[in-house]
């Protein structure tokens, strides 16, 4: 008979949506399983904070619709407790899909690694980390500042000493 309620009670937590609103006043309705990746609105959730909706006043719609994306696609593997094996196809094709999610300009790529920060998403934080890192490796520290779009930092005196 417990095994029946608690079932009951794992439904109705999967189809529990729960309301985000980013900085520019954007209303997004999530599941709670997909919203709980974020360490941070699961904090907020544990602490009763969900009356009338979250509010994320550091990120703005655009770049919560980008978090909240990786959040649904990743959820359904999350949420069971089970950790999907790193050599199975499933996570193959996860790895592939989350190379072309990060295809983003730089302006995004950044937003997206200030959101993944603030809303503890590891998982999203290590693949825009990893991006930045595959854009900056085998370049030269010139490339590195031409590509973004970094000026010198050195002194004249510095310069000389390089």
């Amino acid at each position: 008979m417990a095994s029946a309620g608690s079932g009951d009670e794992k439904a109705t937590a999967a189809a529990a949506m729960i309301t985000l609103i980013s900085s520019d006043s954007e209303r997004f309705e999530v599941p709670e399983a997909a919203a709980t990746l974020s360490q941070t609105i699961r904090h907020m959730i544990e602490d009763g904070c969900t009356d009338g909706g979250i509010p994320l006043p550091n990120v703005t719609g655009k770049i919560l619709a980008k978090v909240l994306e990786y959040c649904n696609k990743h959820a359904p593997a999350t949420a069971d407790g089970e950790a999907s094996s790193s050599s199975s196809p499933a996570a193959a094709a996860a790895e592939s899909s989350s190379s072309a999610f990060v295809d983003v300009d730089q302006a995004t790529l950044y937003d997206l690694i200030l959101a993944a920060n603030y809303l503890d998403v590891k998982g999203l934080l290590d693949i825009v980390c990893k991006k930045v890192a595959d854009m900056i490796r085998g370049k030269s520290v010139e490339e590195i500042r031409r590509a973004f779009s970094i000026q010198n930092d050195f002194t004249p005196e510095e310069e000389e000493i390089r």
